[in-house]
């Protein structure tokens, strides 16, 4: 029967499809996904060379706080769920010798050599688990940053098999931990494998501690029975107790700062020089907590008890004391409140007009039509009498009705503030204005200093020069004077007093001669610009003033005198009248004699010209004139925009040419008979080669023009055709200083507040750093110096840049404010330890470095613990705040009245905020014969927070 059925069977496979002869098979040995992810930790701890045992020298004192720290992260998945692993490590220097020798085979892995170690004991920053387990090296594998936590105990056991499994199949000995649990409660578990050892870190993590286990004797009994320890006679467990006592009441300490006096800023009885000062320091105290931590080392069960009923552990006998300070996360600092108002201003859009109101701006419209009038007036040809109608006598009739029309409560500034505000920008307007070179010497400062020259790396302004001051005023004014419309009223008074200055003759006072400085800010560029016109205006007015004095009025034409002449571009130096020009132009005609040579210098060495024995004379030529950047800029894009081609590159020669053509015609005036030869000798020796010639047994030097200057279309022989001998003060001007003017001037007034704020931010992080550096160099803080040039270092990179992002000037400020608070908090603590107090001068200098230690480092050490100068100090803040906090007389009030048991009710210290235990010893575990391996418990206890941190190996060959 078997055999029929299996002939049928046979038979109808072999007659049905042939897809049907294919069976599934089931491969039971393909790997899991949590195979997978075993394999994938395996292979991280591989690449990163984790595997078999490290060589370490001992930790040294305080070695995990001071050492630098490196980490590597990588991610793993199980499954679809995303994990990181972190590798934690302090950089070791080992020696040559270290590194070579080879461990020993059964020595223990150096996470089980730290737990024992007390050179480290309770660090001030470190990593949470180095804080806990006291470990060097470590891995810790975390959720990763958009994953739910690790909280169900069959999850985690798979990670914590996981784990083992890895370390068991690599032979890694470093300390590999698994975030479980919520992250906020930085739970970890994880093991540490070793030759024929492991150790098993666990943690409690409780919101409340248990009354029976909130002191010693109740944690000494958790870690005896968590280690089970079979001997009778229990080895010794050493014991390490850190108390953290909690100053918050610095209300019993005067705060040393000192705010403004801003009633008589606003009632304008401070002078106006109190506007040359940025205000410093912070308006509250910048430390919020003084910690105390008083530490018992390395103490033994017995010597010390601490129950619930008795407590041997007095904060003023524990022989190690430890300060650090928590500063206000915000502190208000005057100096970074001026900077932030400030730089809000570049984002205001509004224009001057738009702010101050429509009675300016309906007043100024008329004016201003009248204004483009009388300028149209001026370039009719007819004969007009300016002085009736100027620029100058429009402008102040408009400054009258706009004065006359806005009414004392709509103006932003009032009289006596402006008033101020003006005399300290303009000093010299209580003197002549025409002698304020005499007062820019008598109070310019000295100018080799490294601050005076910081201007030059932040593209800003001389700190004593006239744009600095303004950005002085209008950061005051911003802040304590009405906002941005005191500012749009400042502005357009300082526009007024630049356009009454270029009327009048009068020199900006605050500005260095000459041409615009490249190094400065744009503004600053435009107010050296606005002087240099300013100047040339003056200098051709006394030209025409002696010309006049020396020339017969007979001499000039009836129709024309001195001041009719317009200052349009065609305007010459000195004009003559029509027939002396005609005689001048008839003399050009004739041959040139040494009796019509004009405008010479001086003679140029003993050089002569070359067709005539008459020494080469140095003519007086034009200057050539000063551009600012903007103007540079415009220029250099217009001469790029006229191609490569010939035409272009004429025209662009021509431009160019200007100021040759005009030295050419100066040259020829001042050495008639001349050749274009002659010209290059001076102008351009370079271009004049001479050499030796053999003529009849003698030599003579002969010389010719450069190979470039015979070019055919060459533009110096073409110029040279082109120029007529006319004198440097008959030419017309290359540097209209009347245009000029008037584009600055314009440029001035079209500024709206947002403007002038960018223009000015970098005169203001200039005089704000200046002001720092000031205050350091009383408090001498290593850290502020370094903070300081890396500040400085920041601004001259971004404020180089025309349009620098303000997200980075905002993040400049922040940077500033941080090292005003930093100076803000020296002067708190010295204060609080009263180094400017009368105390002995020894205890001076220790207190002093104590306090530079406090801002430096995370946790200083106290000298001489409760009993030192500092130890002192700090137990009588406590005292007073606990006094003030309990409403309990003061030791010398409580005397008098005779209550000696008041003051003994009143403890010295609050309890205290925070207390670790650590407990550690070295017993063989699971059984009597194991190994004697190290043992840990770390325990905290605060009053939001139970925490046990506990690290107990066993012995995995003899248990």
């Amino acid at each position: 029967m078997h055999l029929e059925r299996n002939k049928q069977r046979a038979k109808m496979a072999a007659d049905s499809d042939p897809e049907s002869e294919v069976f599934e098979i089931t491969d039971f040995t393909t790997a899991s996904e949590w195979e997978r992810f075993i394999s994938r930790v395996e292979e991280v701890l591989n690449d990163w060379k984790l595997i078999g045992s490290g060589v370490g020298k001992p930790l040294e004192k305080g070695e995990l706080t001071s050492g630098s720290w490196e980490e590597h992260t990588q991610e793993i998945n199980f499954a679809d769920f995303r994990f990181s692993i972190t590798h934690h490590c302090l950089k070791q220097e080992s020696t040559e010798n270290e590194s070579r020798d080879e461990p020993e085979e059964d020595a223990y892995p150096l996470a089980m050599q730290d737990l024992l170690c007390m050179n480290n004991d309770f660090p001030p920053r470190a990593h949470c688990l180095v804080r806990w387990f006291g470990l060097r090296e470590f891995l810790v594998i975390s959720p990763g940053a958009n994953c739910e936590a690790v909280v169900s105990e069959s999850k985690c056991n798979l990670l914590l098999s996981s784990v083992s499994i890895a370390l068991a199949n690599t032979g890694c000995q470093v300390p590999l931990l698994v975030q479980i649990q919520q992250k906020w409660r930085k739970v970890y578990a994880g093991e540490c494998q070793g030759p024929g050892v492991r150790t098993d870190f666990e943690m409690v993590h409780l919101r409340k501690a248990p009354g029976q286990y909130t002191h010693l004797s109740g944690l000494l009994d958790i870690f005896k029975n968590k280690i089970g320890c079979p001997l009778t006679p229990l080895p010794p467990i050493s014991i390490s107790i850190r108390f953290t006592f909690v100053l918050q009441d610095g209300q019993q300490c005067s705060w040393p700062q000192q705010p403004p006096d801003f009633d008589a800023l606003l009632a304008g009885e401070v002078g106006g020089v109190e506007f040359g000062k940025l205000p410093f320091g912070a308006c509250e105290d910048p430390i919020s907590e003084l910690h105390l931590a008083t530490t018992w080392p390395n103490l033994t069960e017995g010597i010390v008890v601490d129950n619930d009923v008795y407590s041997d552990l007095d904060p003023l006998q524990a022989p190690h004391w430890s300060v650090r300070v928590r500063k206000a996360d915000n502190p208000q600092c005057l100096l970074g409140e001026f900077l932030t108002e400030f730089f809000k201003l570049c984002c205001r859009k509004e224009t001057s007009e738009e702010i101050l109101g429509r009675n300016a701006v309906d007043e100024e419209g008329k004016e201003n039509s009248d204004i483009s009038q009388a300028l149209s007036k001026l370039t009719e040809p007819t004969a007009v009498p300016i002085h009736k109608l100027s620029v100058s006598s429009m402008v102040h009739s408009a400054r009258k009705r706009i004065r006359r029309n806005r009414r004392a409560e709509e103006s932003p500034l009032n009289n006596d503030v402006l008033n101020s505000i003006l005399l300290y920008l303009f000093p010299d307007a209580a003197l002549d204005k025409a002698d304020s070179s005499e007062v820019r010497s008598s109070q310019e400062p000295t100018r080799d200093s490294e601050d005076y020259h910081l201007y030059n790396q932040l593209k800003s302004a001389p700190s004593d020069s006239l744009t600095s001051r303004l950005a002085l005023c209008v950061c005051v004014v911003n802040f304590h004077h009405g906002g941005v419309r005191a500012v749009a009223h400042l502005w357009q008074e300082f526009v007024l007093e630049m356009r009454y200055r270029w009327e009048n003759n009068c020199l900006i006072y605050g500005l260095a001669g000459g041409a615009p400085d490249l190094r400065c800010c744009l503004l600053h560029q435009k107010l050296q610009m606005l002087n240099c016109c300013i100047e040339r205006k003056r200098a051709r007015d006394d030209g025409r003033k002696s010309g006049a004095s020396d020339r017969s009025r007979a001499d000039v034409s009836p129709g024309k005198s001195w001041d009719s002449w317009s200052d349009s571009e065609e305007e010459f130096f000195e004009c003559l009248s029509d027939t002396e020009e005609m005689k001048e132009t008839d003399s050009e005609k004739r041959p040139a004699n040494k009796s019509k040579a004009e405008g010479r210098l001086q003679p140029h060495g003993k050089l002569t010209l070359l067709r005539s024995p008459e020494p080469l004379y140095i003519p007086v030529t034009q200057e050539p004139a000063p551009m600012t950047e903007d103007l540079l800029e415009e220029q250099s894009e217009v001469l790029a925009k006229l191609g490569t081609s010939a035409e272009g590159a004429h025209l662009r020669a021509r431009m160019q040419s200007a100021c040759l053509l005009s030295d050419m015609e100066s040259f020829k005036a001042a050495n008639p008979g001349c050749c274009l030869e002659d010209f290059v000798r001076w102008y351009s020796p370079r271009d004049y080669v001479e050499d030796e010639v053999d003529e009849a047994g003698q030599t003579v030097t002969r010389g010719e023009l450069s190979a470039r200057m015979k070019i055919p279309g060459n533009m110096w022989v073409e110029a040279w055709d082109t120029a007529k001998a006319t004198p440097a003060r008959r030419q017309k001007r290359l540097f209209d200083d009347t245009k000029e003017a008037e584009k600055v001037l314009h440029y001035l007034s079209q500024q709206k507040p947002s403007d002038l704020t960018q223009h000015l931010m970098p005169c203001v992080l200039h005089v704000a750093l200046l002001k720092i550096k000031e205050e350091e160099a009383s408090e001498d803080i290593a850290s502020v110096r370094k903070a300081l040039q890396q500040v400085t270092a920041h601004a001259s990179k971004l404020l180089r840049h025309p349009n620098p992002d303000f997200k980075k000037l905002e993040d400049v400020i922040a940077q500033m404010s941080a090292v005003e608070a930093v100076i803000a908090c020296s002067r708190s603590l010295k204060n609080k330890f009263g180094i400017a107090g009368g105390q002995r001068e020894d205890d001076t200098d220790e207190l002093q470095r104590f306090v530079s230690c406090l801002l430096e480092e995370p946790e200083v050490s106290v000298i001489g613990a409760g009993r030192g100068p500092a130890g002192t100090i700090i137990h009588k803040l406590f005292v007073s705040s606990q006094r003030a906090a309990l409403l309990a007389p003061m030791e010398d009030e409580a005397g008098h009245s005779g209550g000696t048991d008041d003051r003994k009710a009143v403890p010295d210290f609050p309890p205290p905020a925070g207390r670790e235990v650590l407990l550690r010893t070295c017993v063989p575990r699971p059984a009597p014969y194991s190994k004697a391996l190290p043992q840990r418990l770390f325990c905290v206890l605060t009053r939001d927070e139970f925490r046990l941190a506990g690290a107990f190996s066993s012995d995995t060959c003899f248990f």
